[in-house]
């Protein structure tokens, strides 16, 4: 026990370089640990990617939150909610370099943007019509897309995410290839969706780029779906040039969930920030996380680069361990990464990566996603480990302030043990 609380106080001097923040007392691993103290103990969550995670003093604001409204609801929605808003407003829009304030607004989540923009484009889809995506787009937002753009005849055209991947050139060249099938046949491509990081396989974008690329190519409009962006790369609006940009807040921005915020560079004729009854107290909490952030040494960027740093050093661990390879080159990845799963755990379908990661949570306390990989012809020799198998499965690891060394060993010490005993039966008998 002394051991693993020693690796834990290693693990996190890192957190504050010299040990002193400008703002207050400098987080030691034991008051970081204290922030998450309601995590449940003895789990290694090395998925914040999915559900995010949220301090107890922002918990404890939004609790206030929900409080002073419930006192004096009337009261509360004519005089405190319009200026809370605001202020939040505010403080994003400097956060994501936007011009004006009425270009940003508070929604629930990044799903609810993609349907905010489908059904603002789909009024004026036509036959001959197309918007492109990436196939491995959020389900969700495939979904919207489904229900908008079919309705109207329009088409749309999945672009194949090249994984593992190994240059940023590589999505460019696929992405080109895309736009030129969007616009066979004399077709407009009216939408663009860019992820700005793919959730599933996990690659940050050069979103700028395809930005630039969609511009030259004559598509209307551009919509990057950043769930993954705020709190793990630094995010300009202006620099991407995009017409809408969303980014969640309580992925990796220590909110709870749901909120996001939602740039539209002209003003969207619908309203998206007034729906009537509901609670707002979560849209309140961005002067609470500035606060928490703040406690970091070099604040939100400081953590934006250990997380990054981080999440590159364990995968770099557990491939070395198990003899695989990464999903991408380090510097496409911001604070998650897919590492390649060894052979011999015969991942073979979406179903068996479904059981690896329940097994994984059941009996070894690990919470970590894992992606089936479907091989690709010409992609076939970068694939294998080190007993020359085909690496089909990648799981993706996170990294945010309150994970330890110890959550990424027991999770290398979990697949290693799987293997040993997947040796003598099938997975289906090891992993139930």
């Amino acid at each position: 026990m002394d051991k693993a609380m020693d690796e834990g106080e290693e693990d996190h001097d890192y957190l504050n370089g010299n040990g002193h923040s400008h703002h207050h007392n400098s987080n030691t691993a034991s008051q970081i640990q204290q922030h998450f103290s309601h995590h449940l103990q003895g789990i290694a969550r090395i998925n914040n990617g999915s559900f995010g995670c949220c301090p107890h003093s922002v918990l404890a604001a939004h609790h206030e939150w929900h409080l002073r409204f419930l006192r004096q609801p009337d009261k509360f929605y004519s005089d405190v909610l319009p200026d809370a808003l605001l202020h939040s407003r505010s403080l994003l829009k400097s956060l994501i370099n936007a011009d004006h304030l009425h270009q940003v607004s508070l929604i629930d989540n990044a799903t609810t943007a993609a349907a905010i923009v489908l059904r603002h484009i789909s009024t004026s889809l036509s036959r001959n019509d197309t918007v492109v995506m990436f196939n491995c787009a959020f389900q969700a937002v495939k979904k919207s897309i489904q229900a908008y753009v079919a309705t109207a005849g329009a088409s749309v055209v999945e672009i194949p995410l090249p994984f593992p991947v190994r240059s940023p050139q590589e999505i460019v060249a696929r992405f080109r290839k895309g736009l030129q099938r969007g616009k066979a046949n004399g077709s407009k491509i009216r939408l663009a969706i860019i992820d700005h990081i793919t959730s599933m396989p996990s690659v940050l974008i050069p979103v700028g780029e395809l930005v630039r690329i969609c511009r030259e190519e004559g598509v209307d409009q551009v919509f990057v779906d950043a769930a993954h962006a705020l709190g793990t790369v630094p995010v300009d609006v202006k620099e991407i040039g995009a017409d809408f940009y969303v980014t969640n807040l309580h992925k990796w921005f220590f909110c709870p969930p749901s909120v996001a915020v939602f740039y539209s560079r002209n003003e969207l004729p619908i309203g998206t920030s007034w729906i009537g009854t509901r609670d707002y107290s979560s849209q309140l909490l961005v002067p609470s996380v500035m606060e928490f952030v703040s406690t970091f040494e070099g604040g939100l960027e400081g953590i934006m680069k250990r997380n990054h740093e981080r999440v590159v050093q364990m995968g770099q661990m557990l491939i070395e361990s198990w003899g695989t390879i990464l999903g991408s080159p380090p510097h496409m990845c911001a604070s998650m990464i897919m590492v390649g799963l060894p052979s011999q755990l015969g991942i073979s379908s979406e179903d068996n990566a479904s059981k690896l990661r329940s097994h994984l949570r059941t009996c070894y306390g690990v919470e970590v996603p894992i992606h089936y990989q479907a091989p690709e012809d010409d992609a076939a020799t970068e694939t294998r480990d080190n007993k020359n198998g085909l690496i089909s499965g990648y799981a993706r690891i996170s990294h945010q302030v309150y994970n330890t060394v110890e959550d990424y060993h027991k999770f290398r010490d979990a697949i290693n043990q799987l293997v040993q005993d997947g040796k003598a039966q099938p997975f289906d008998r090891v992993v139930k």
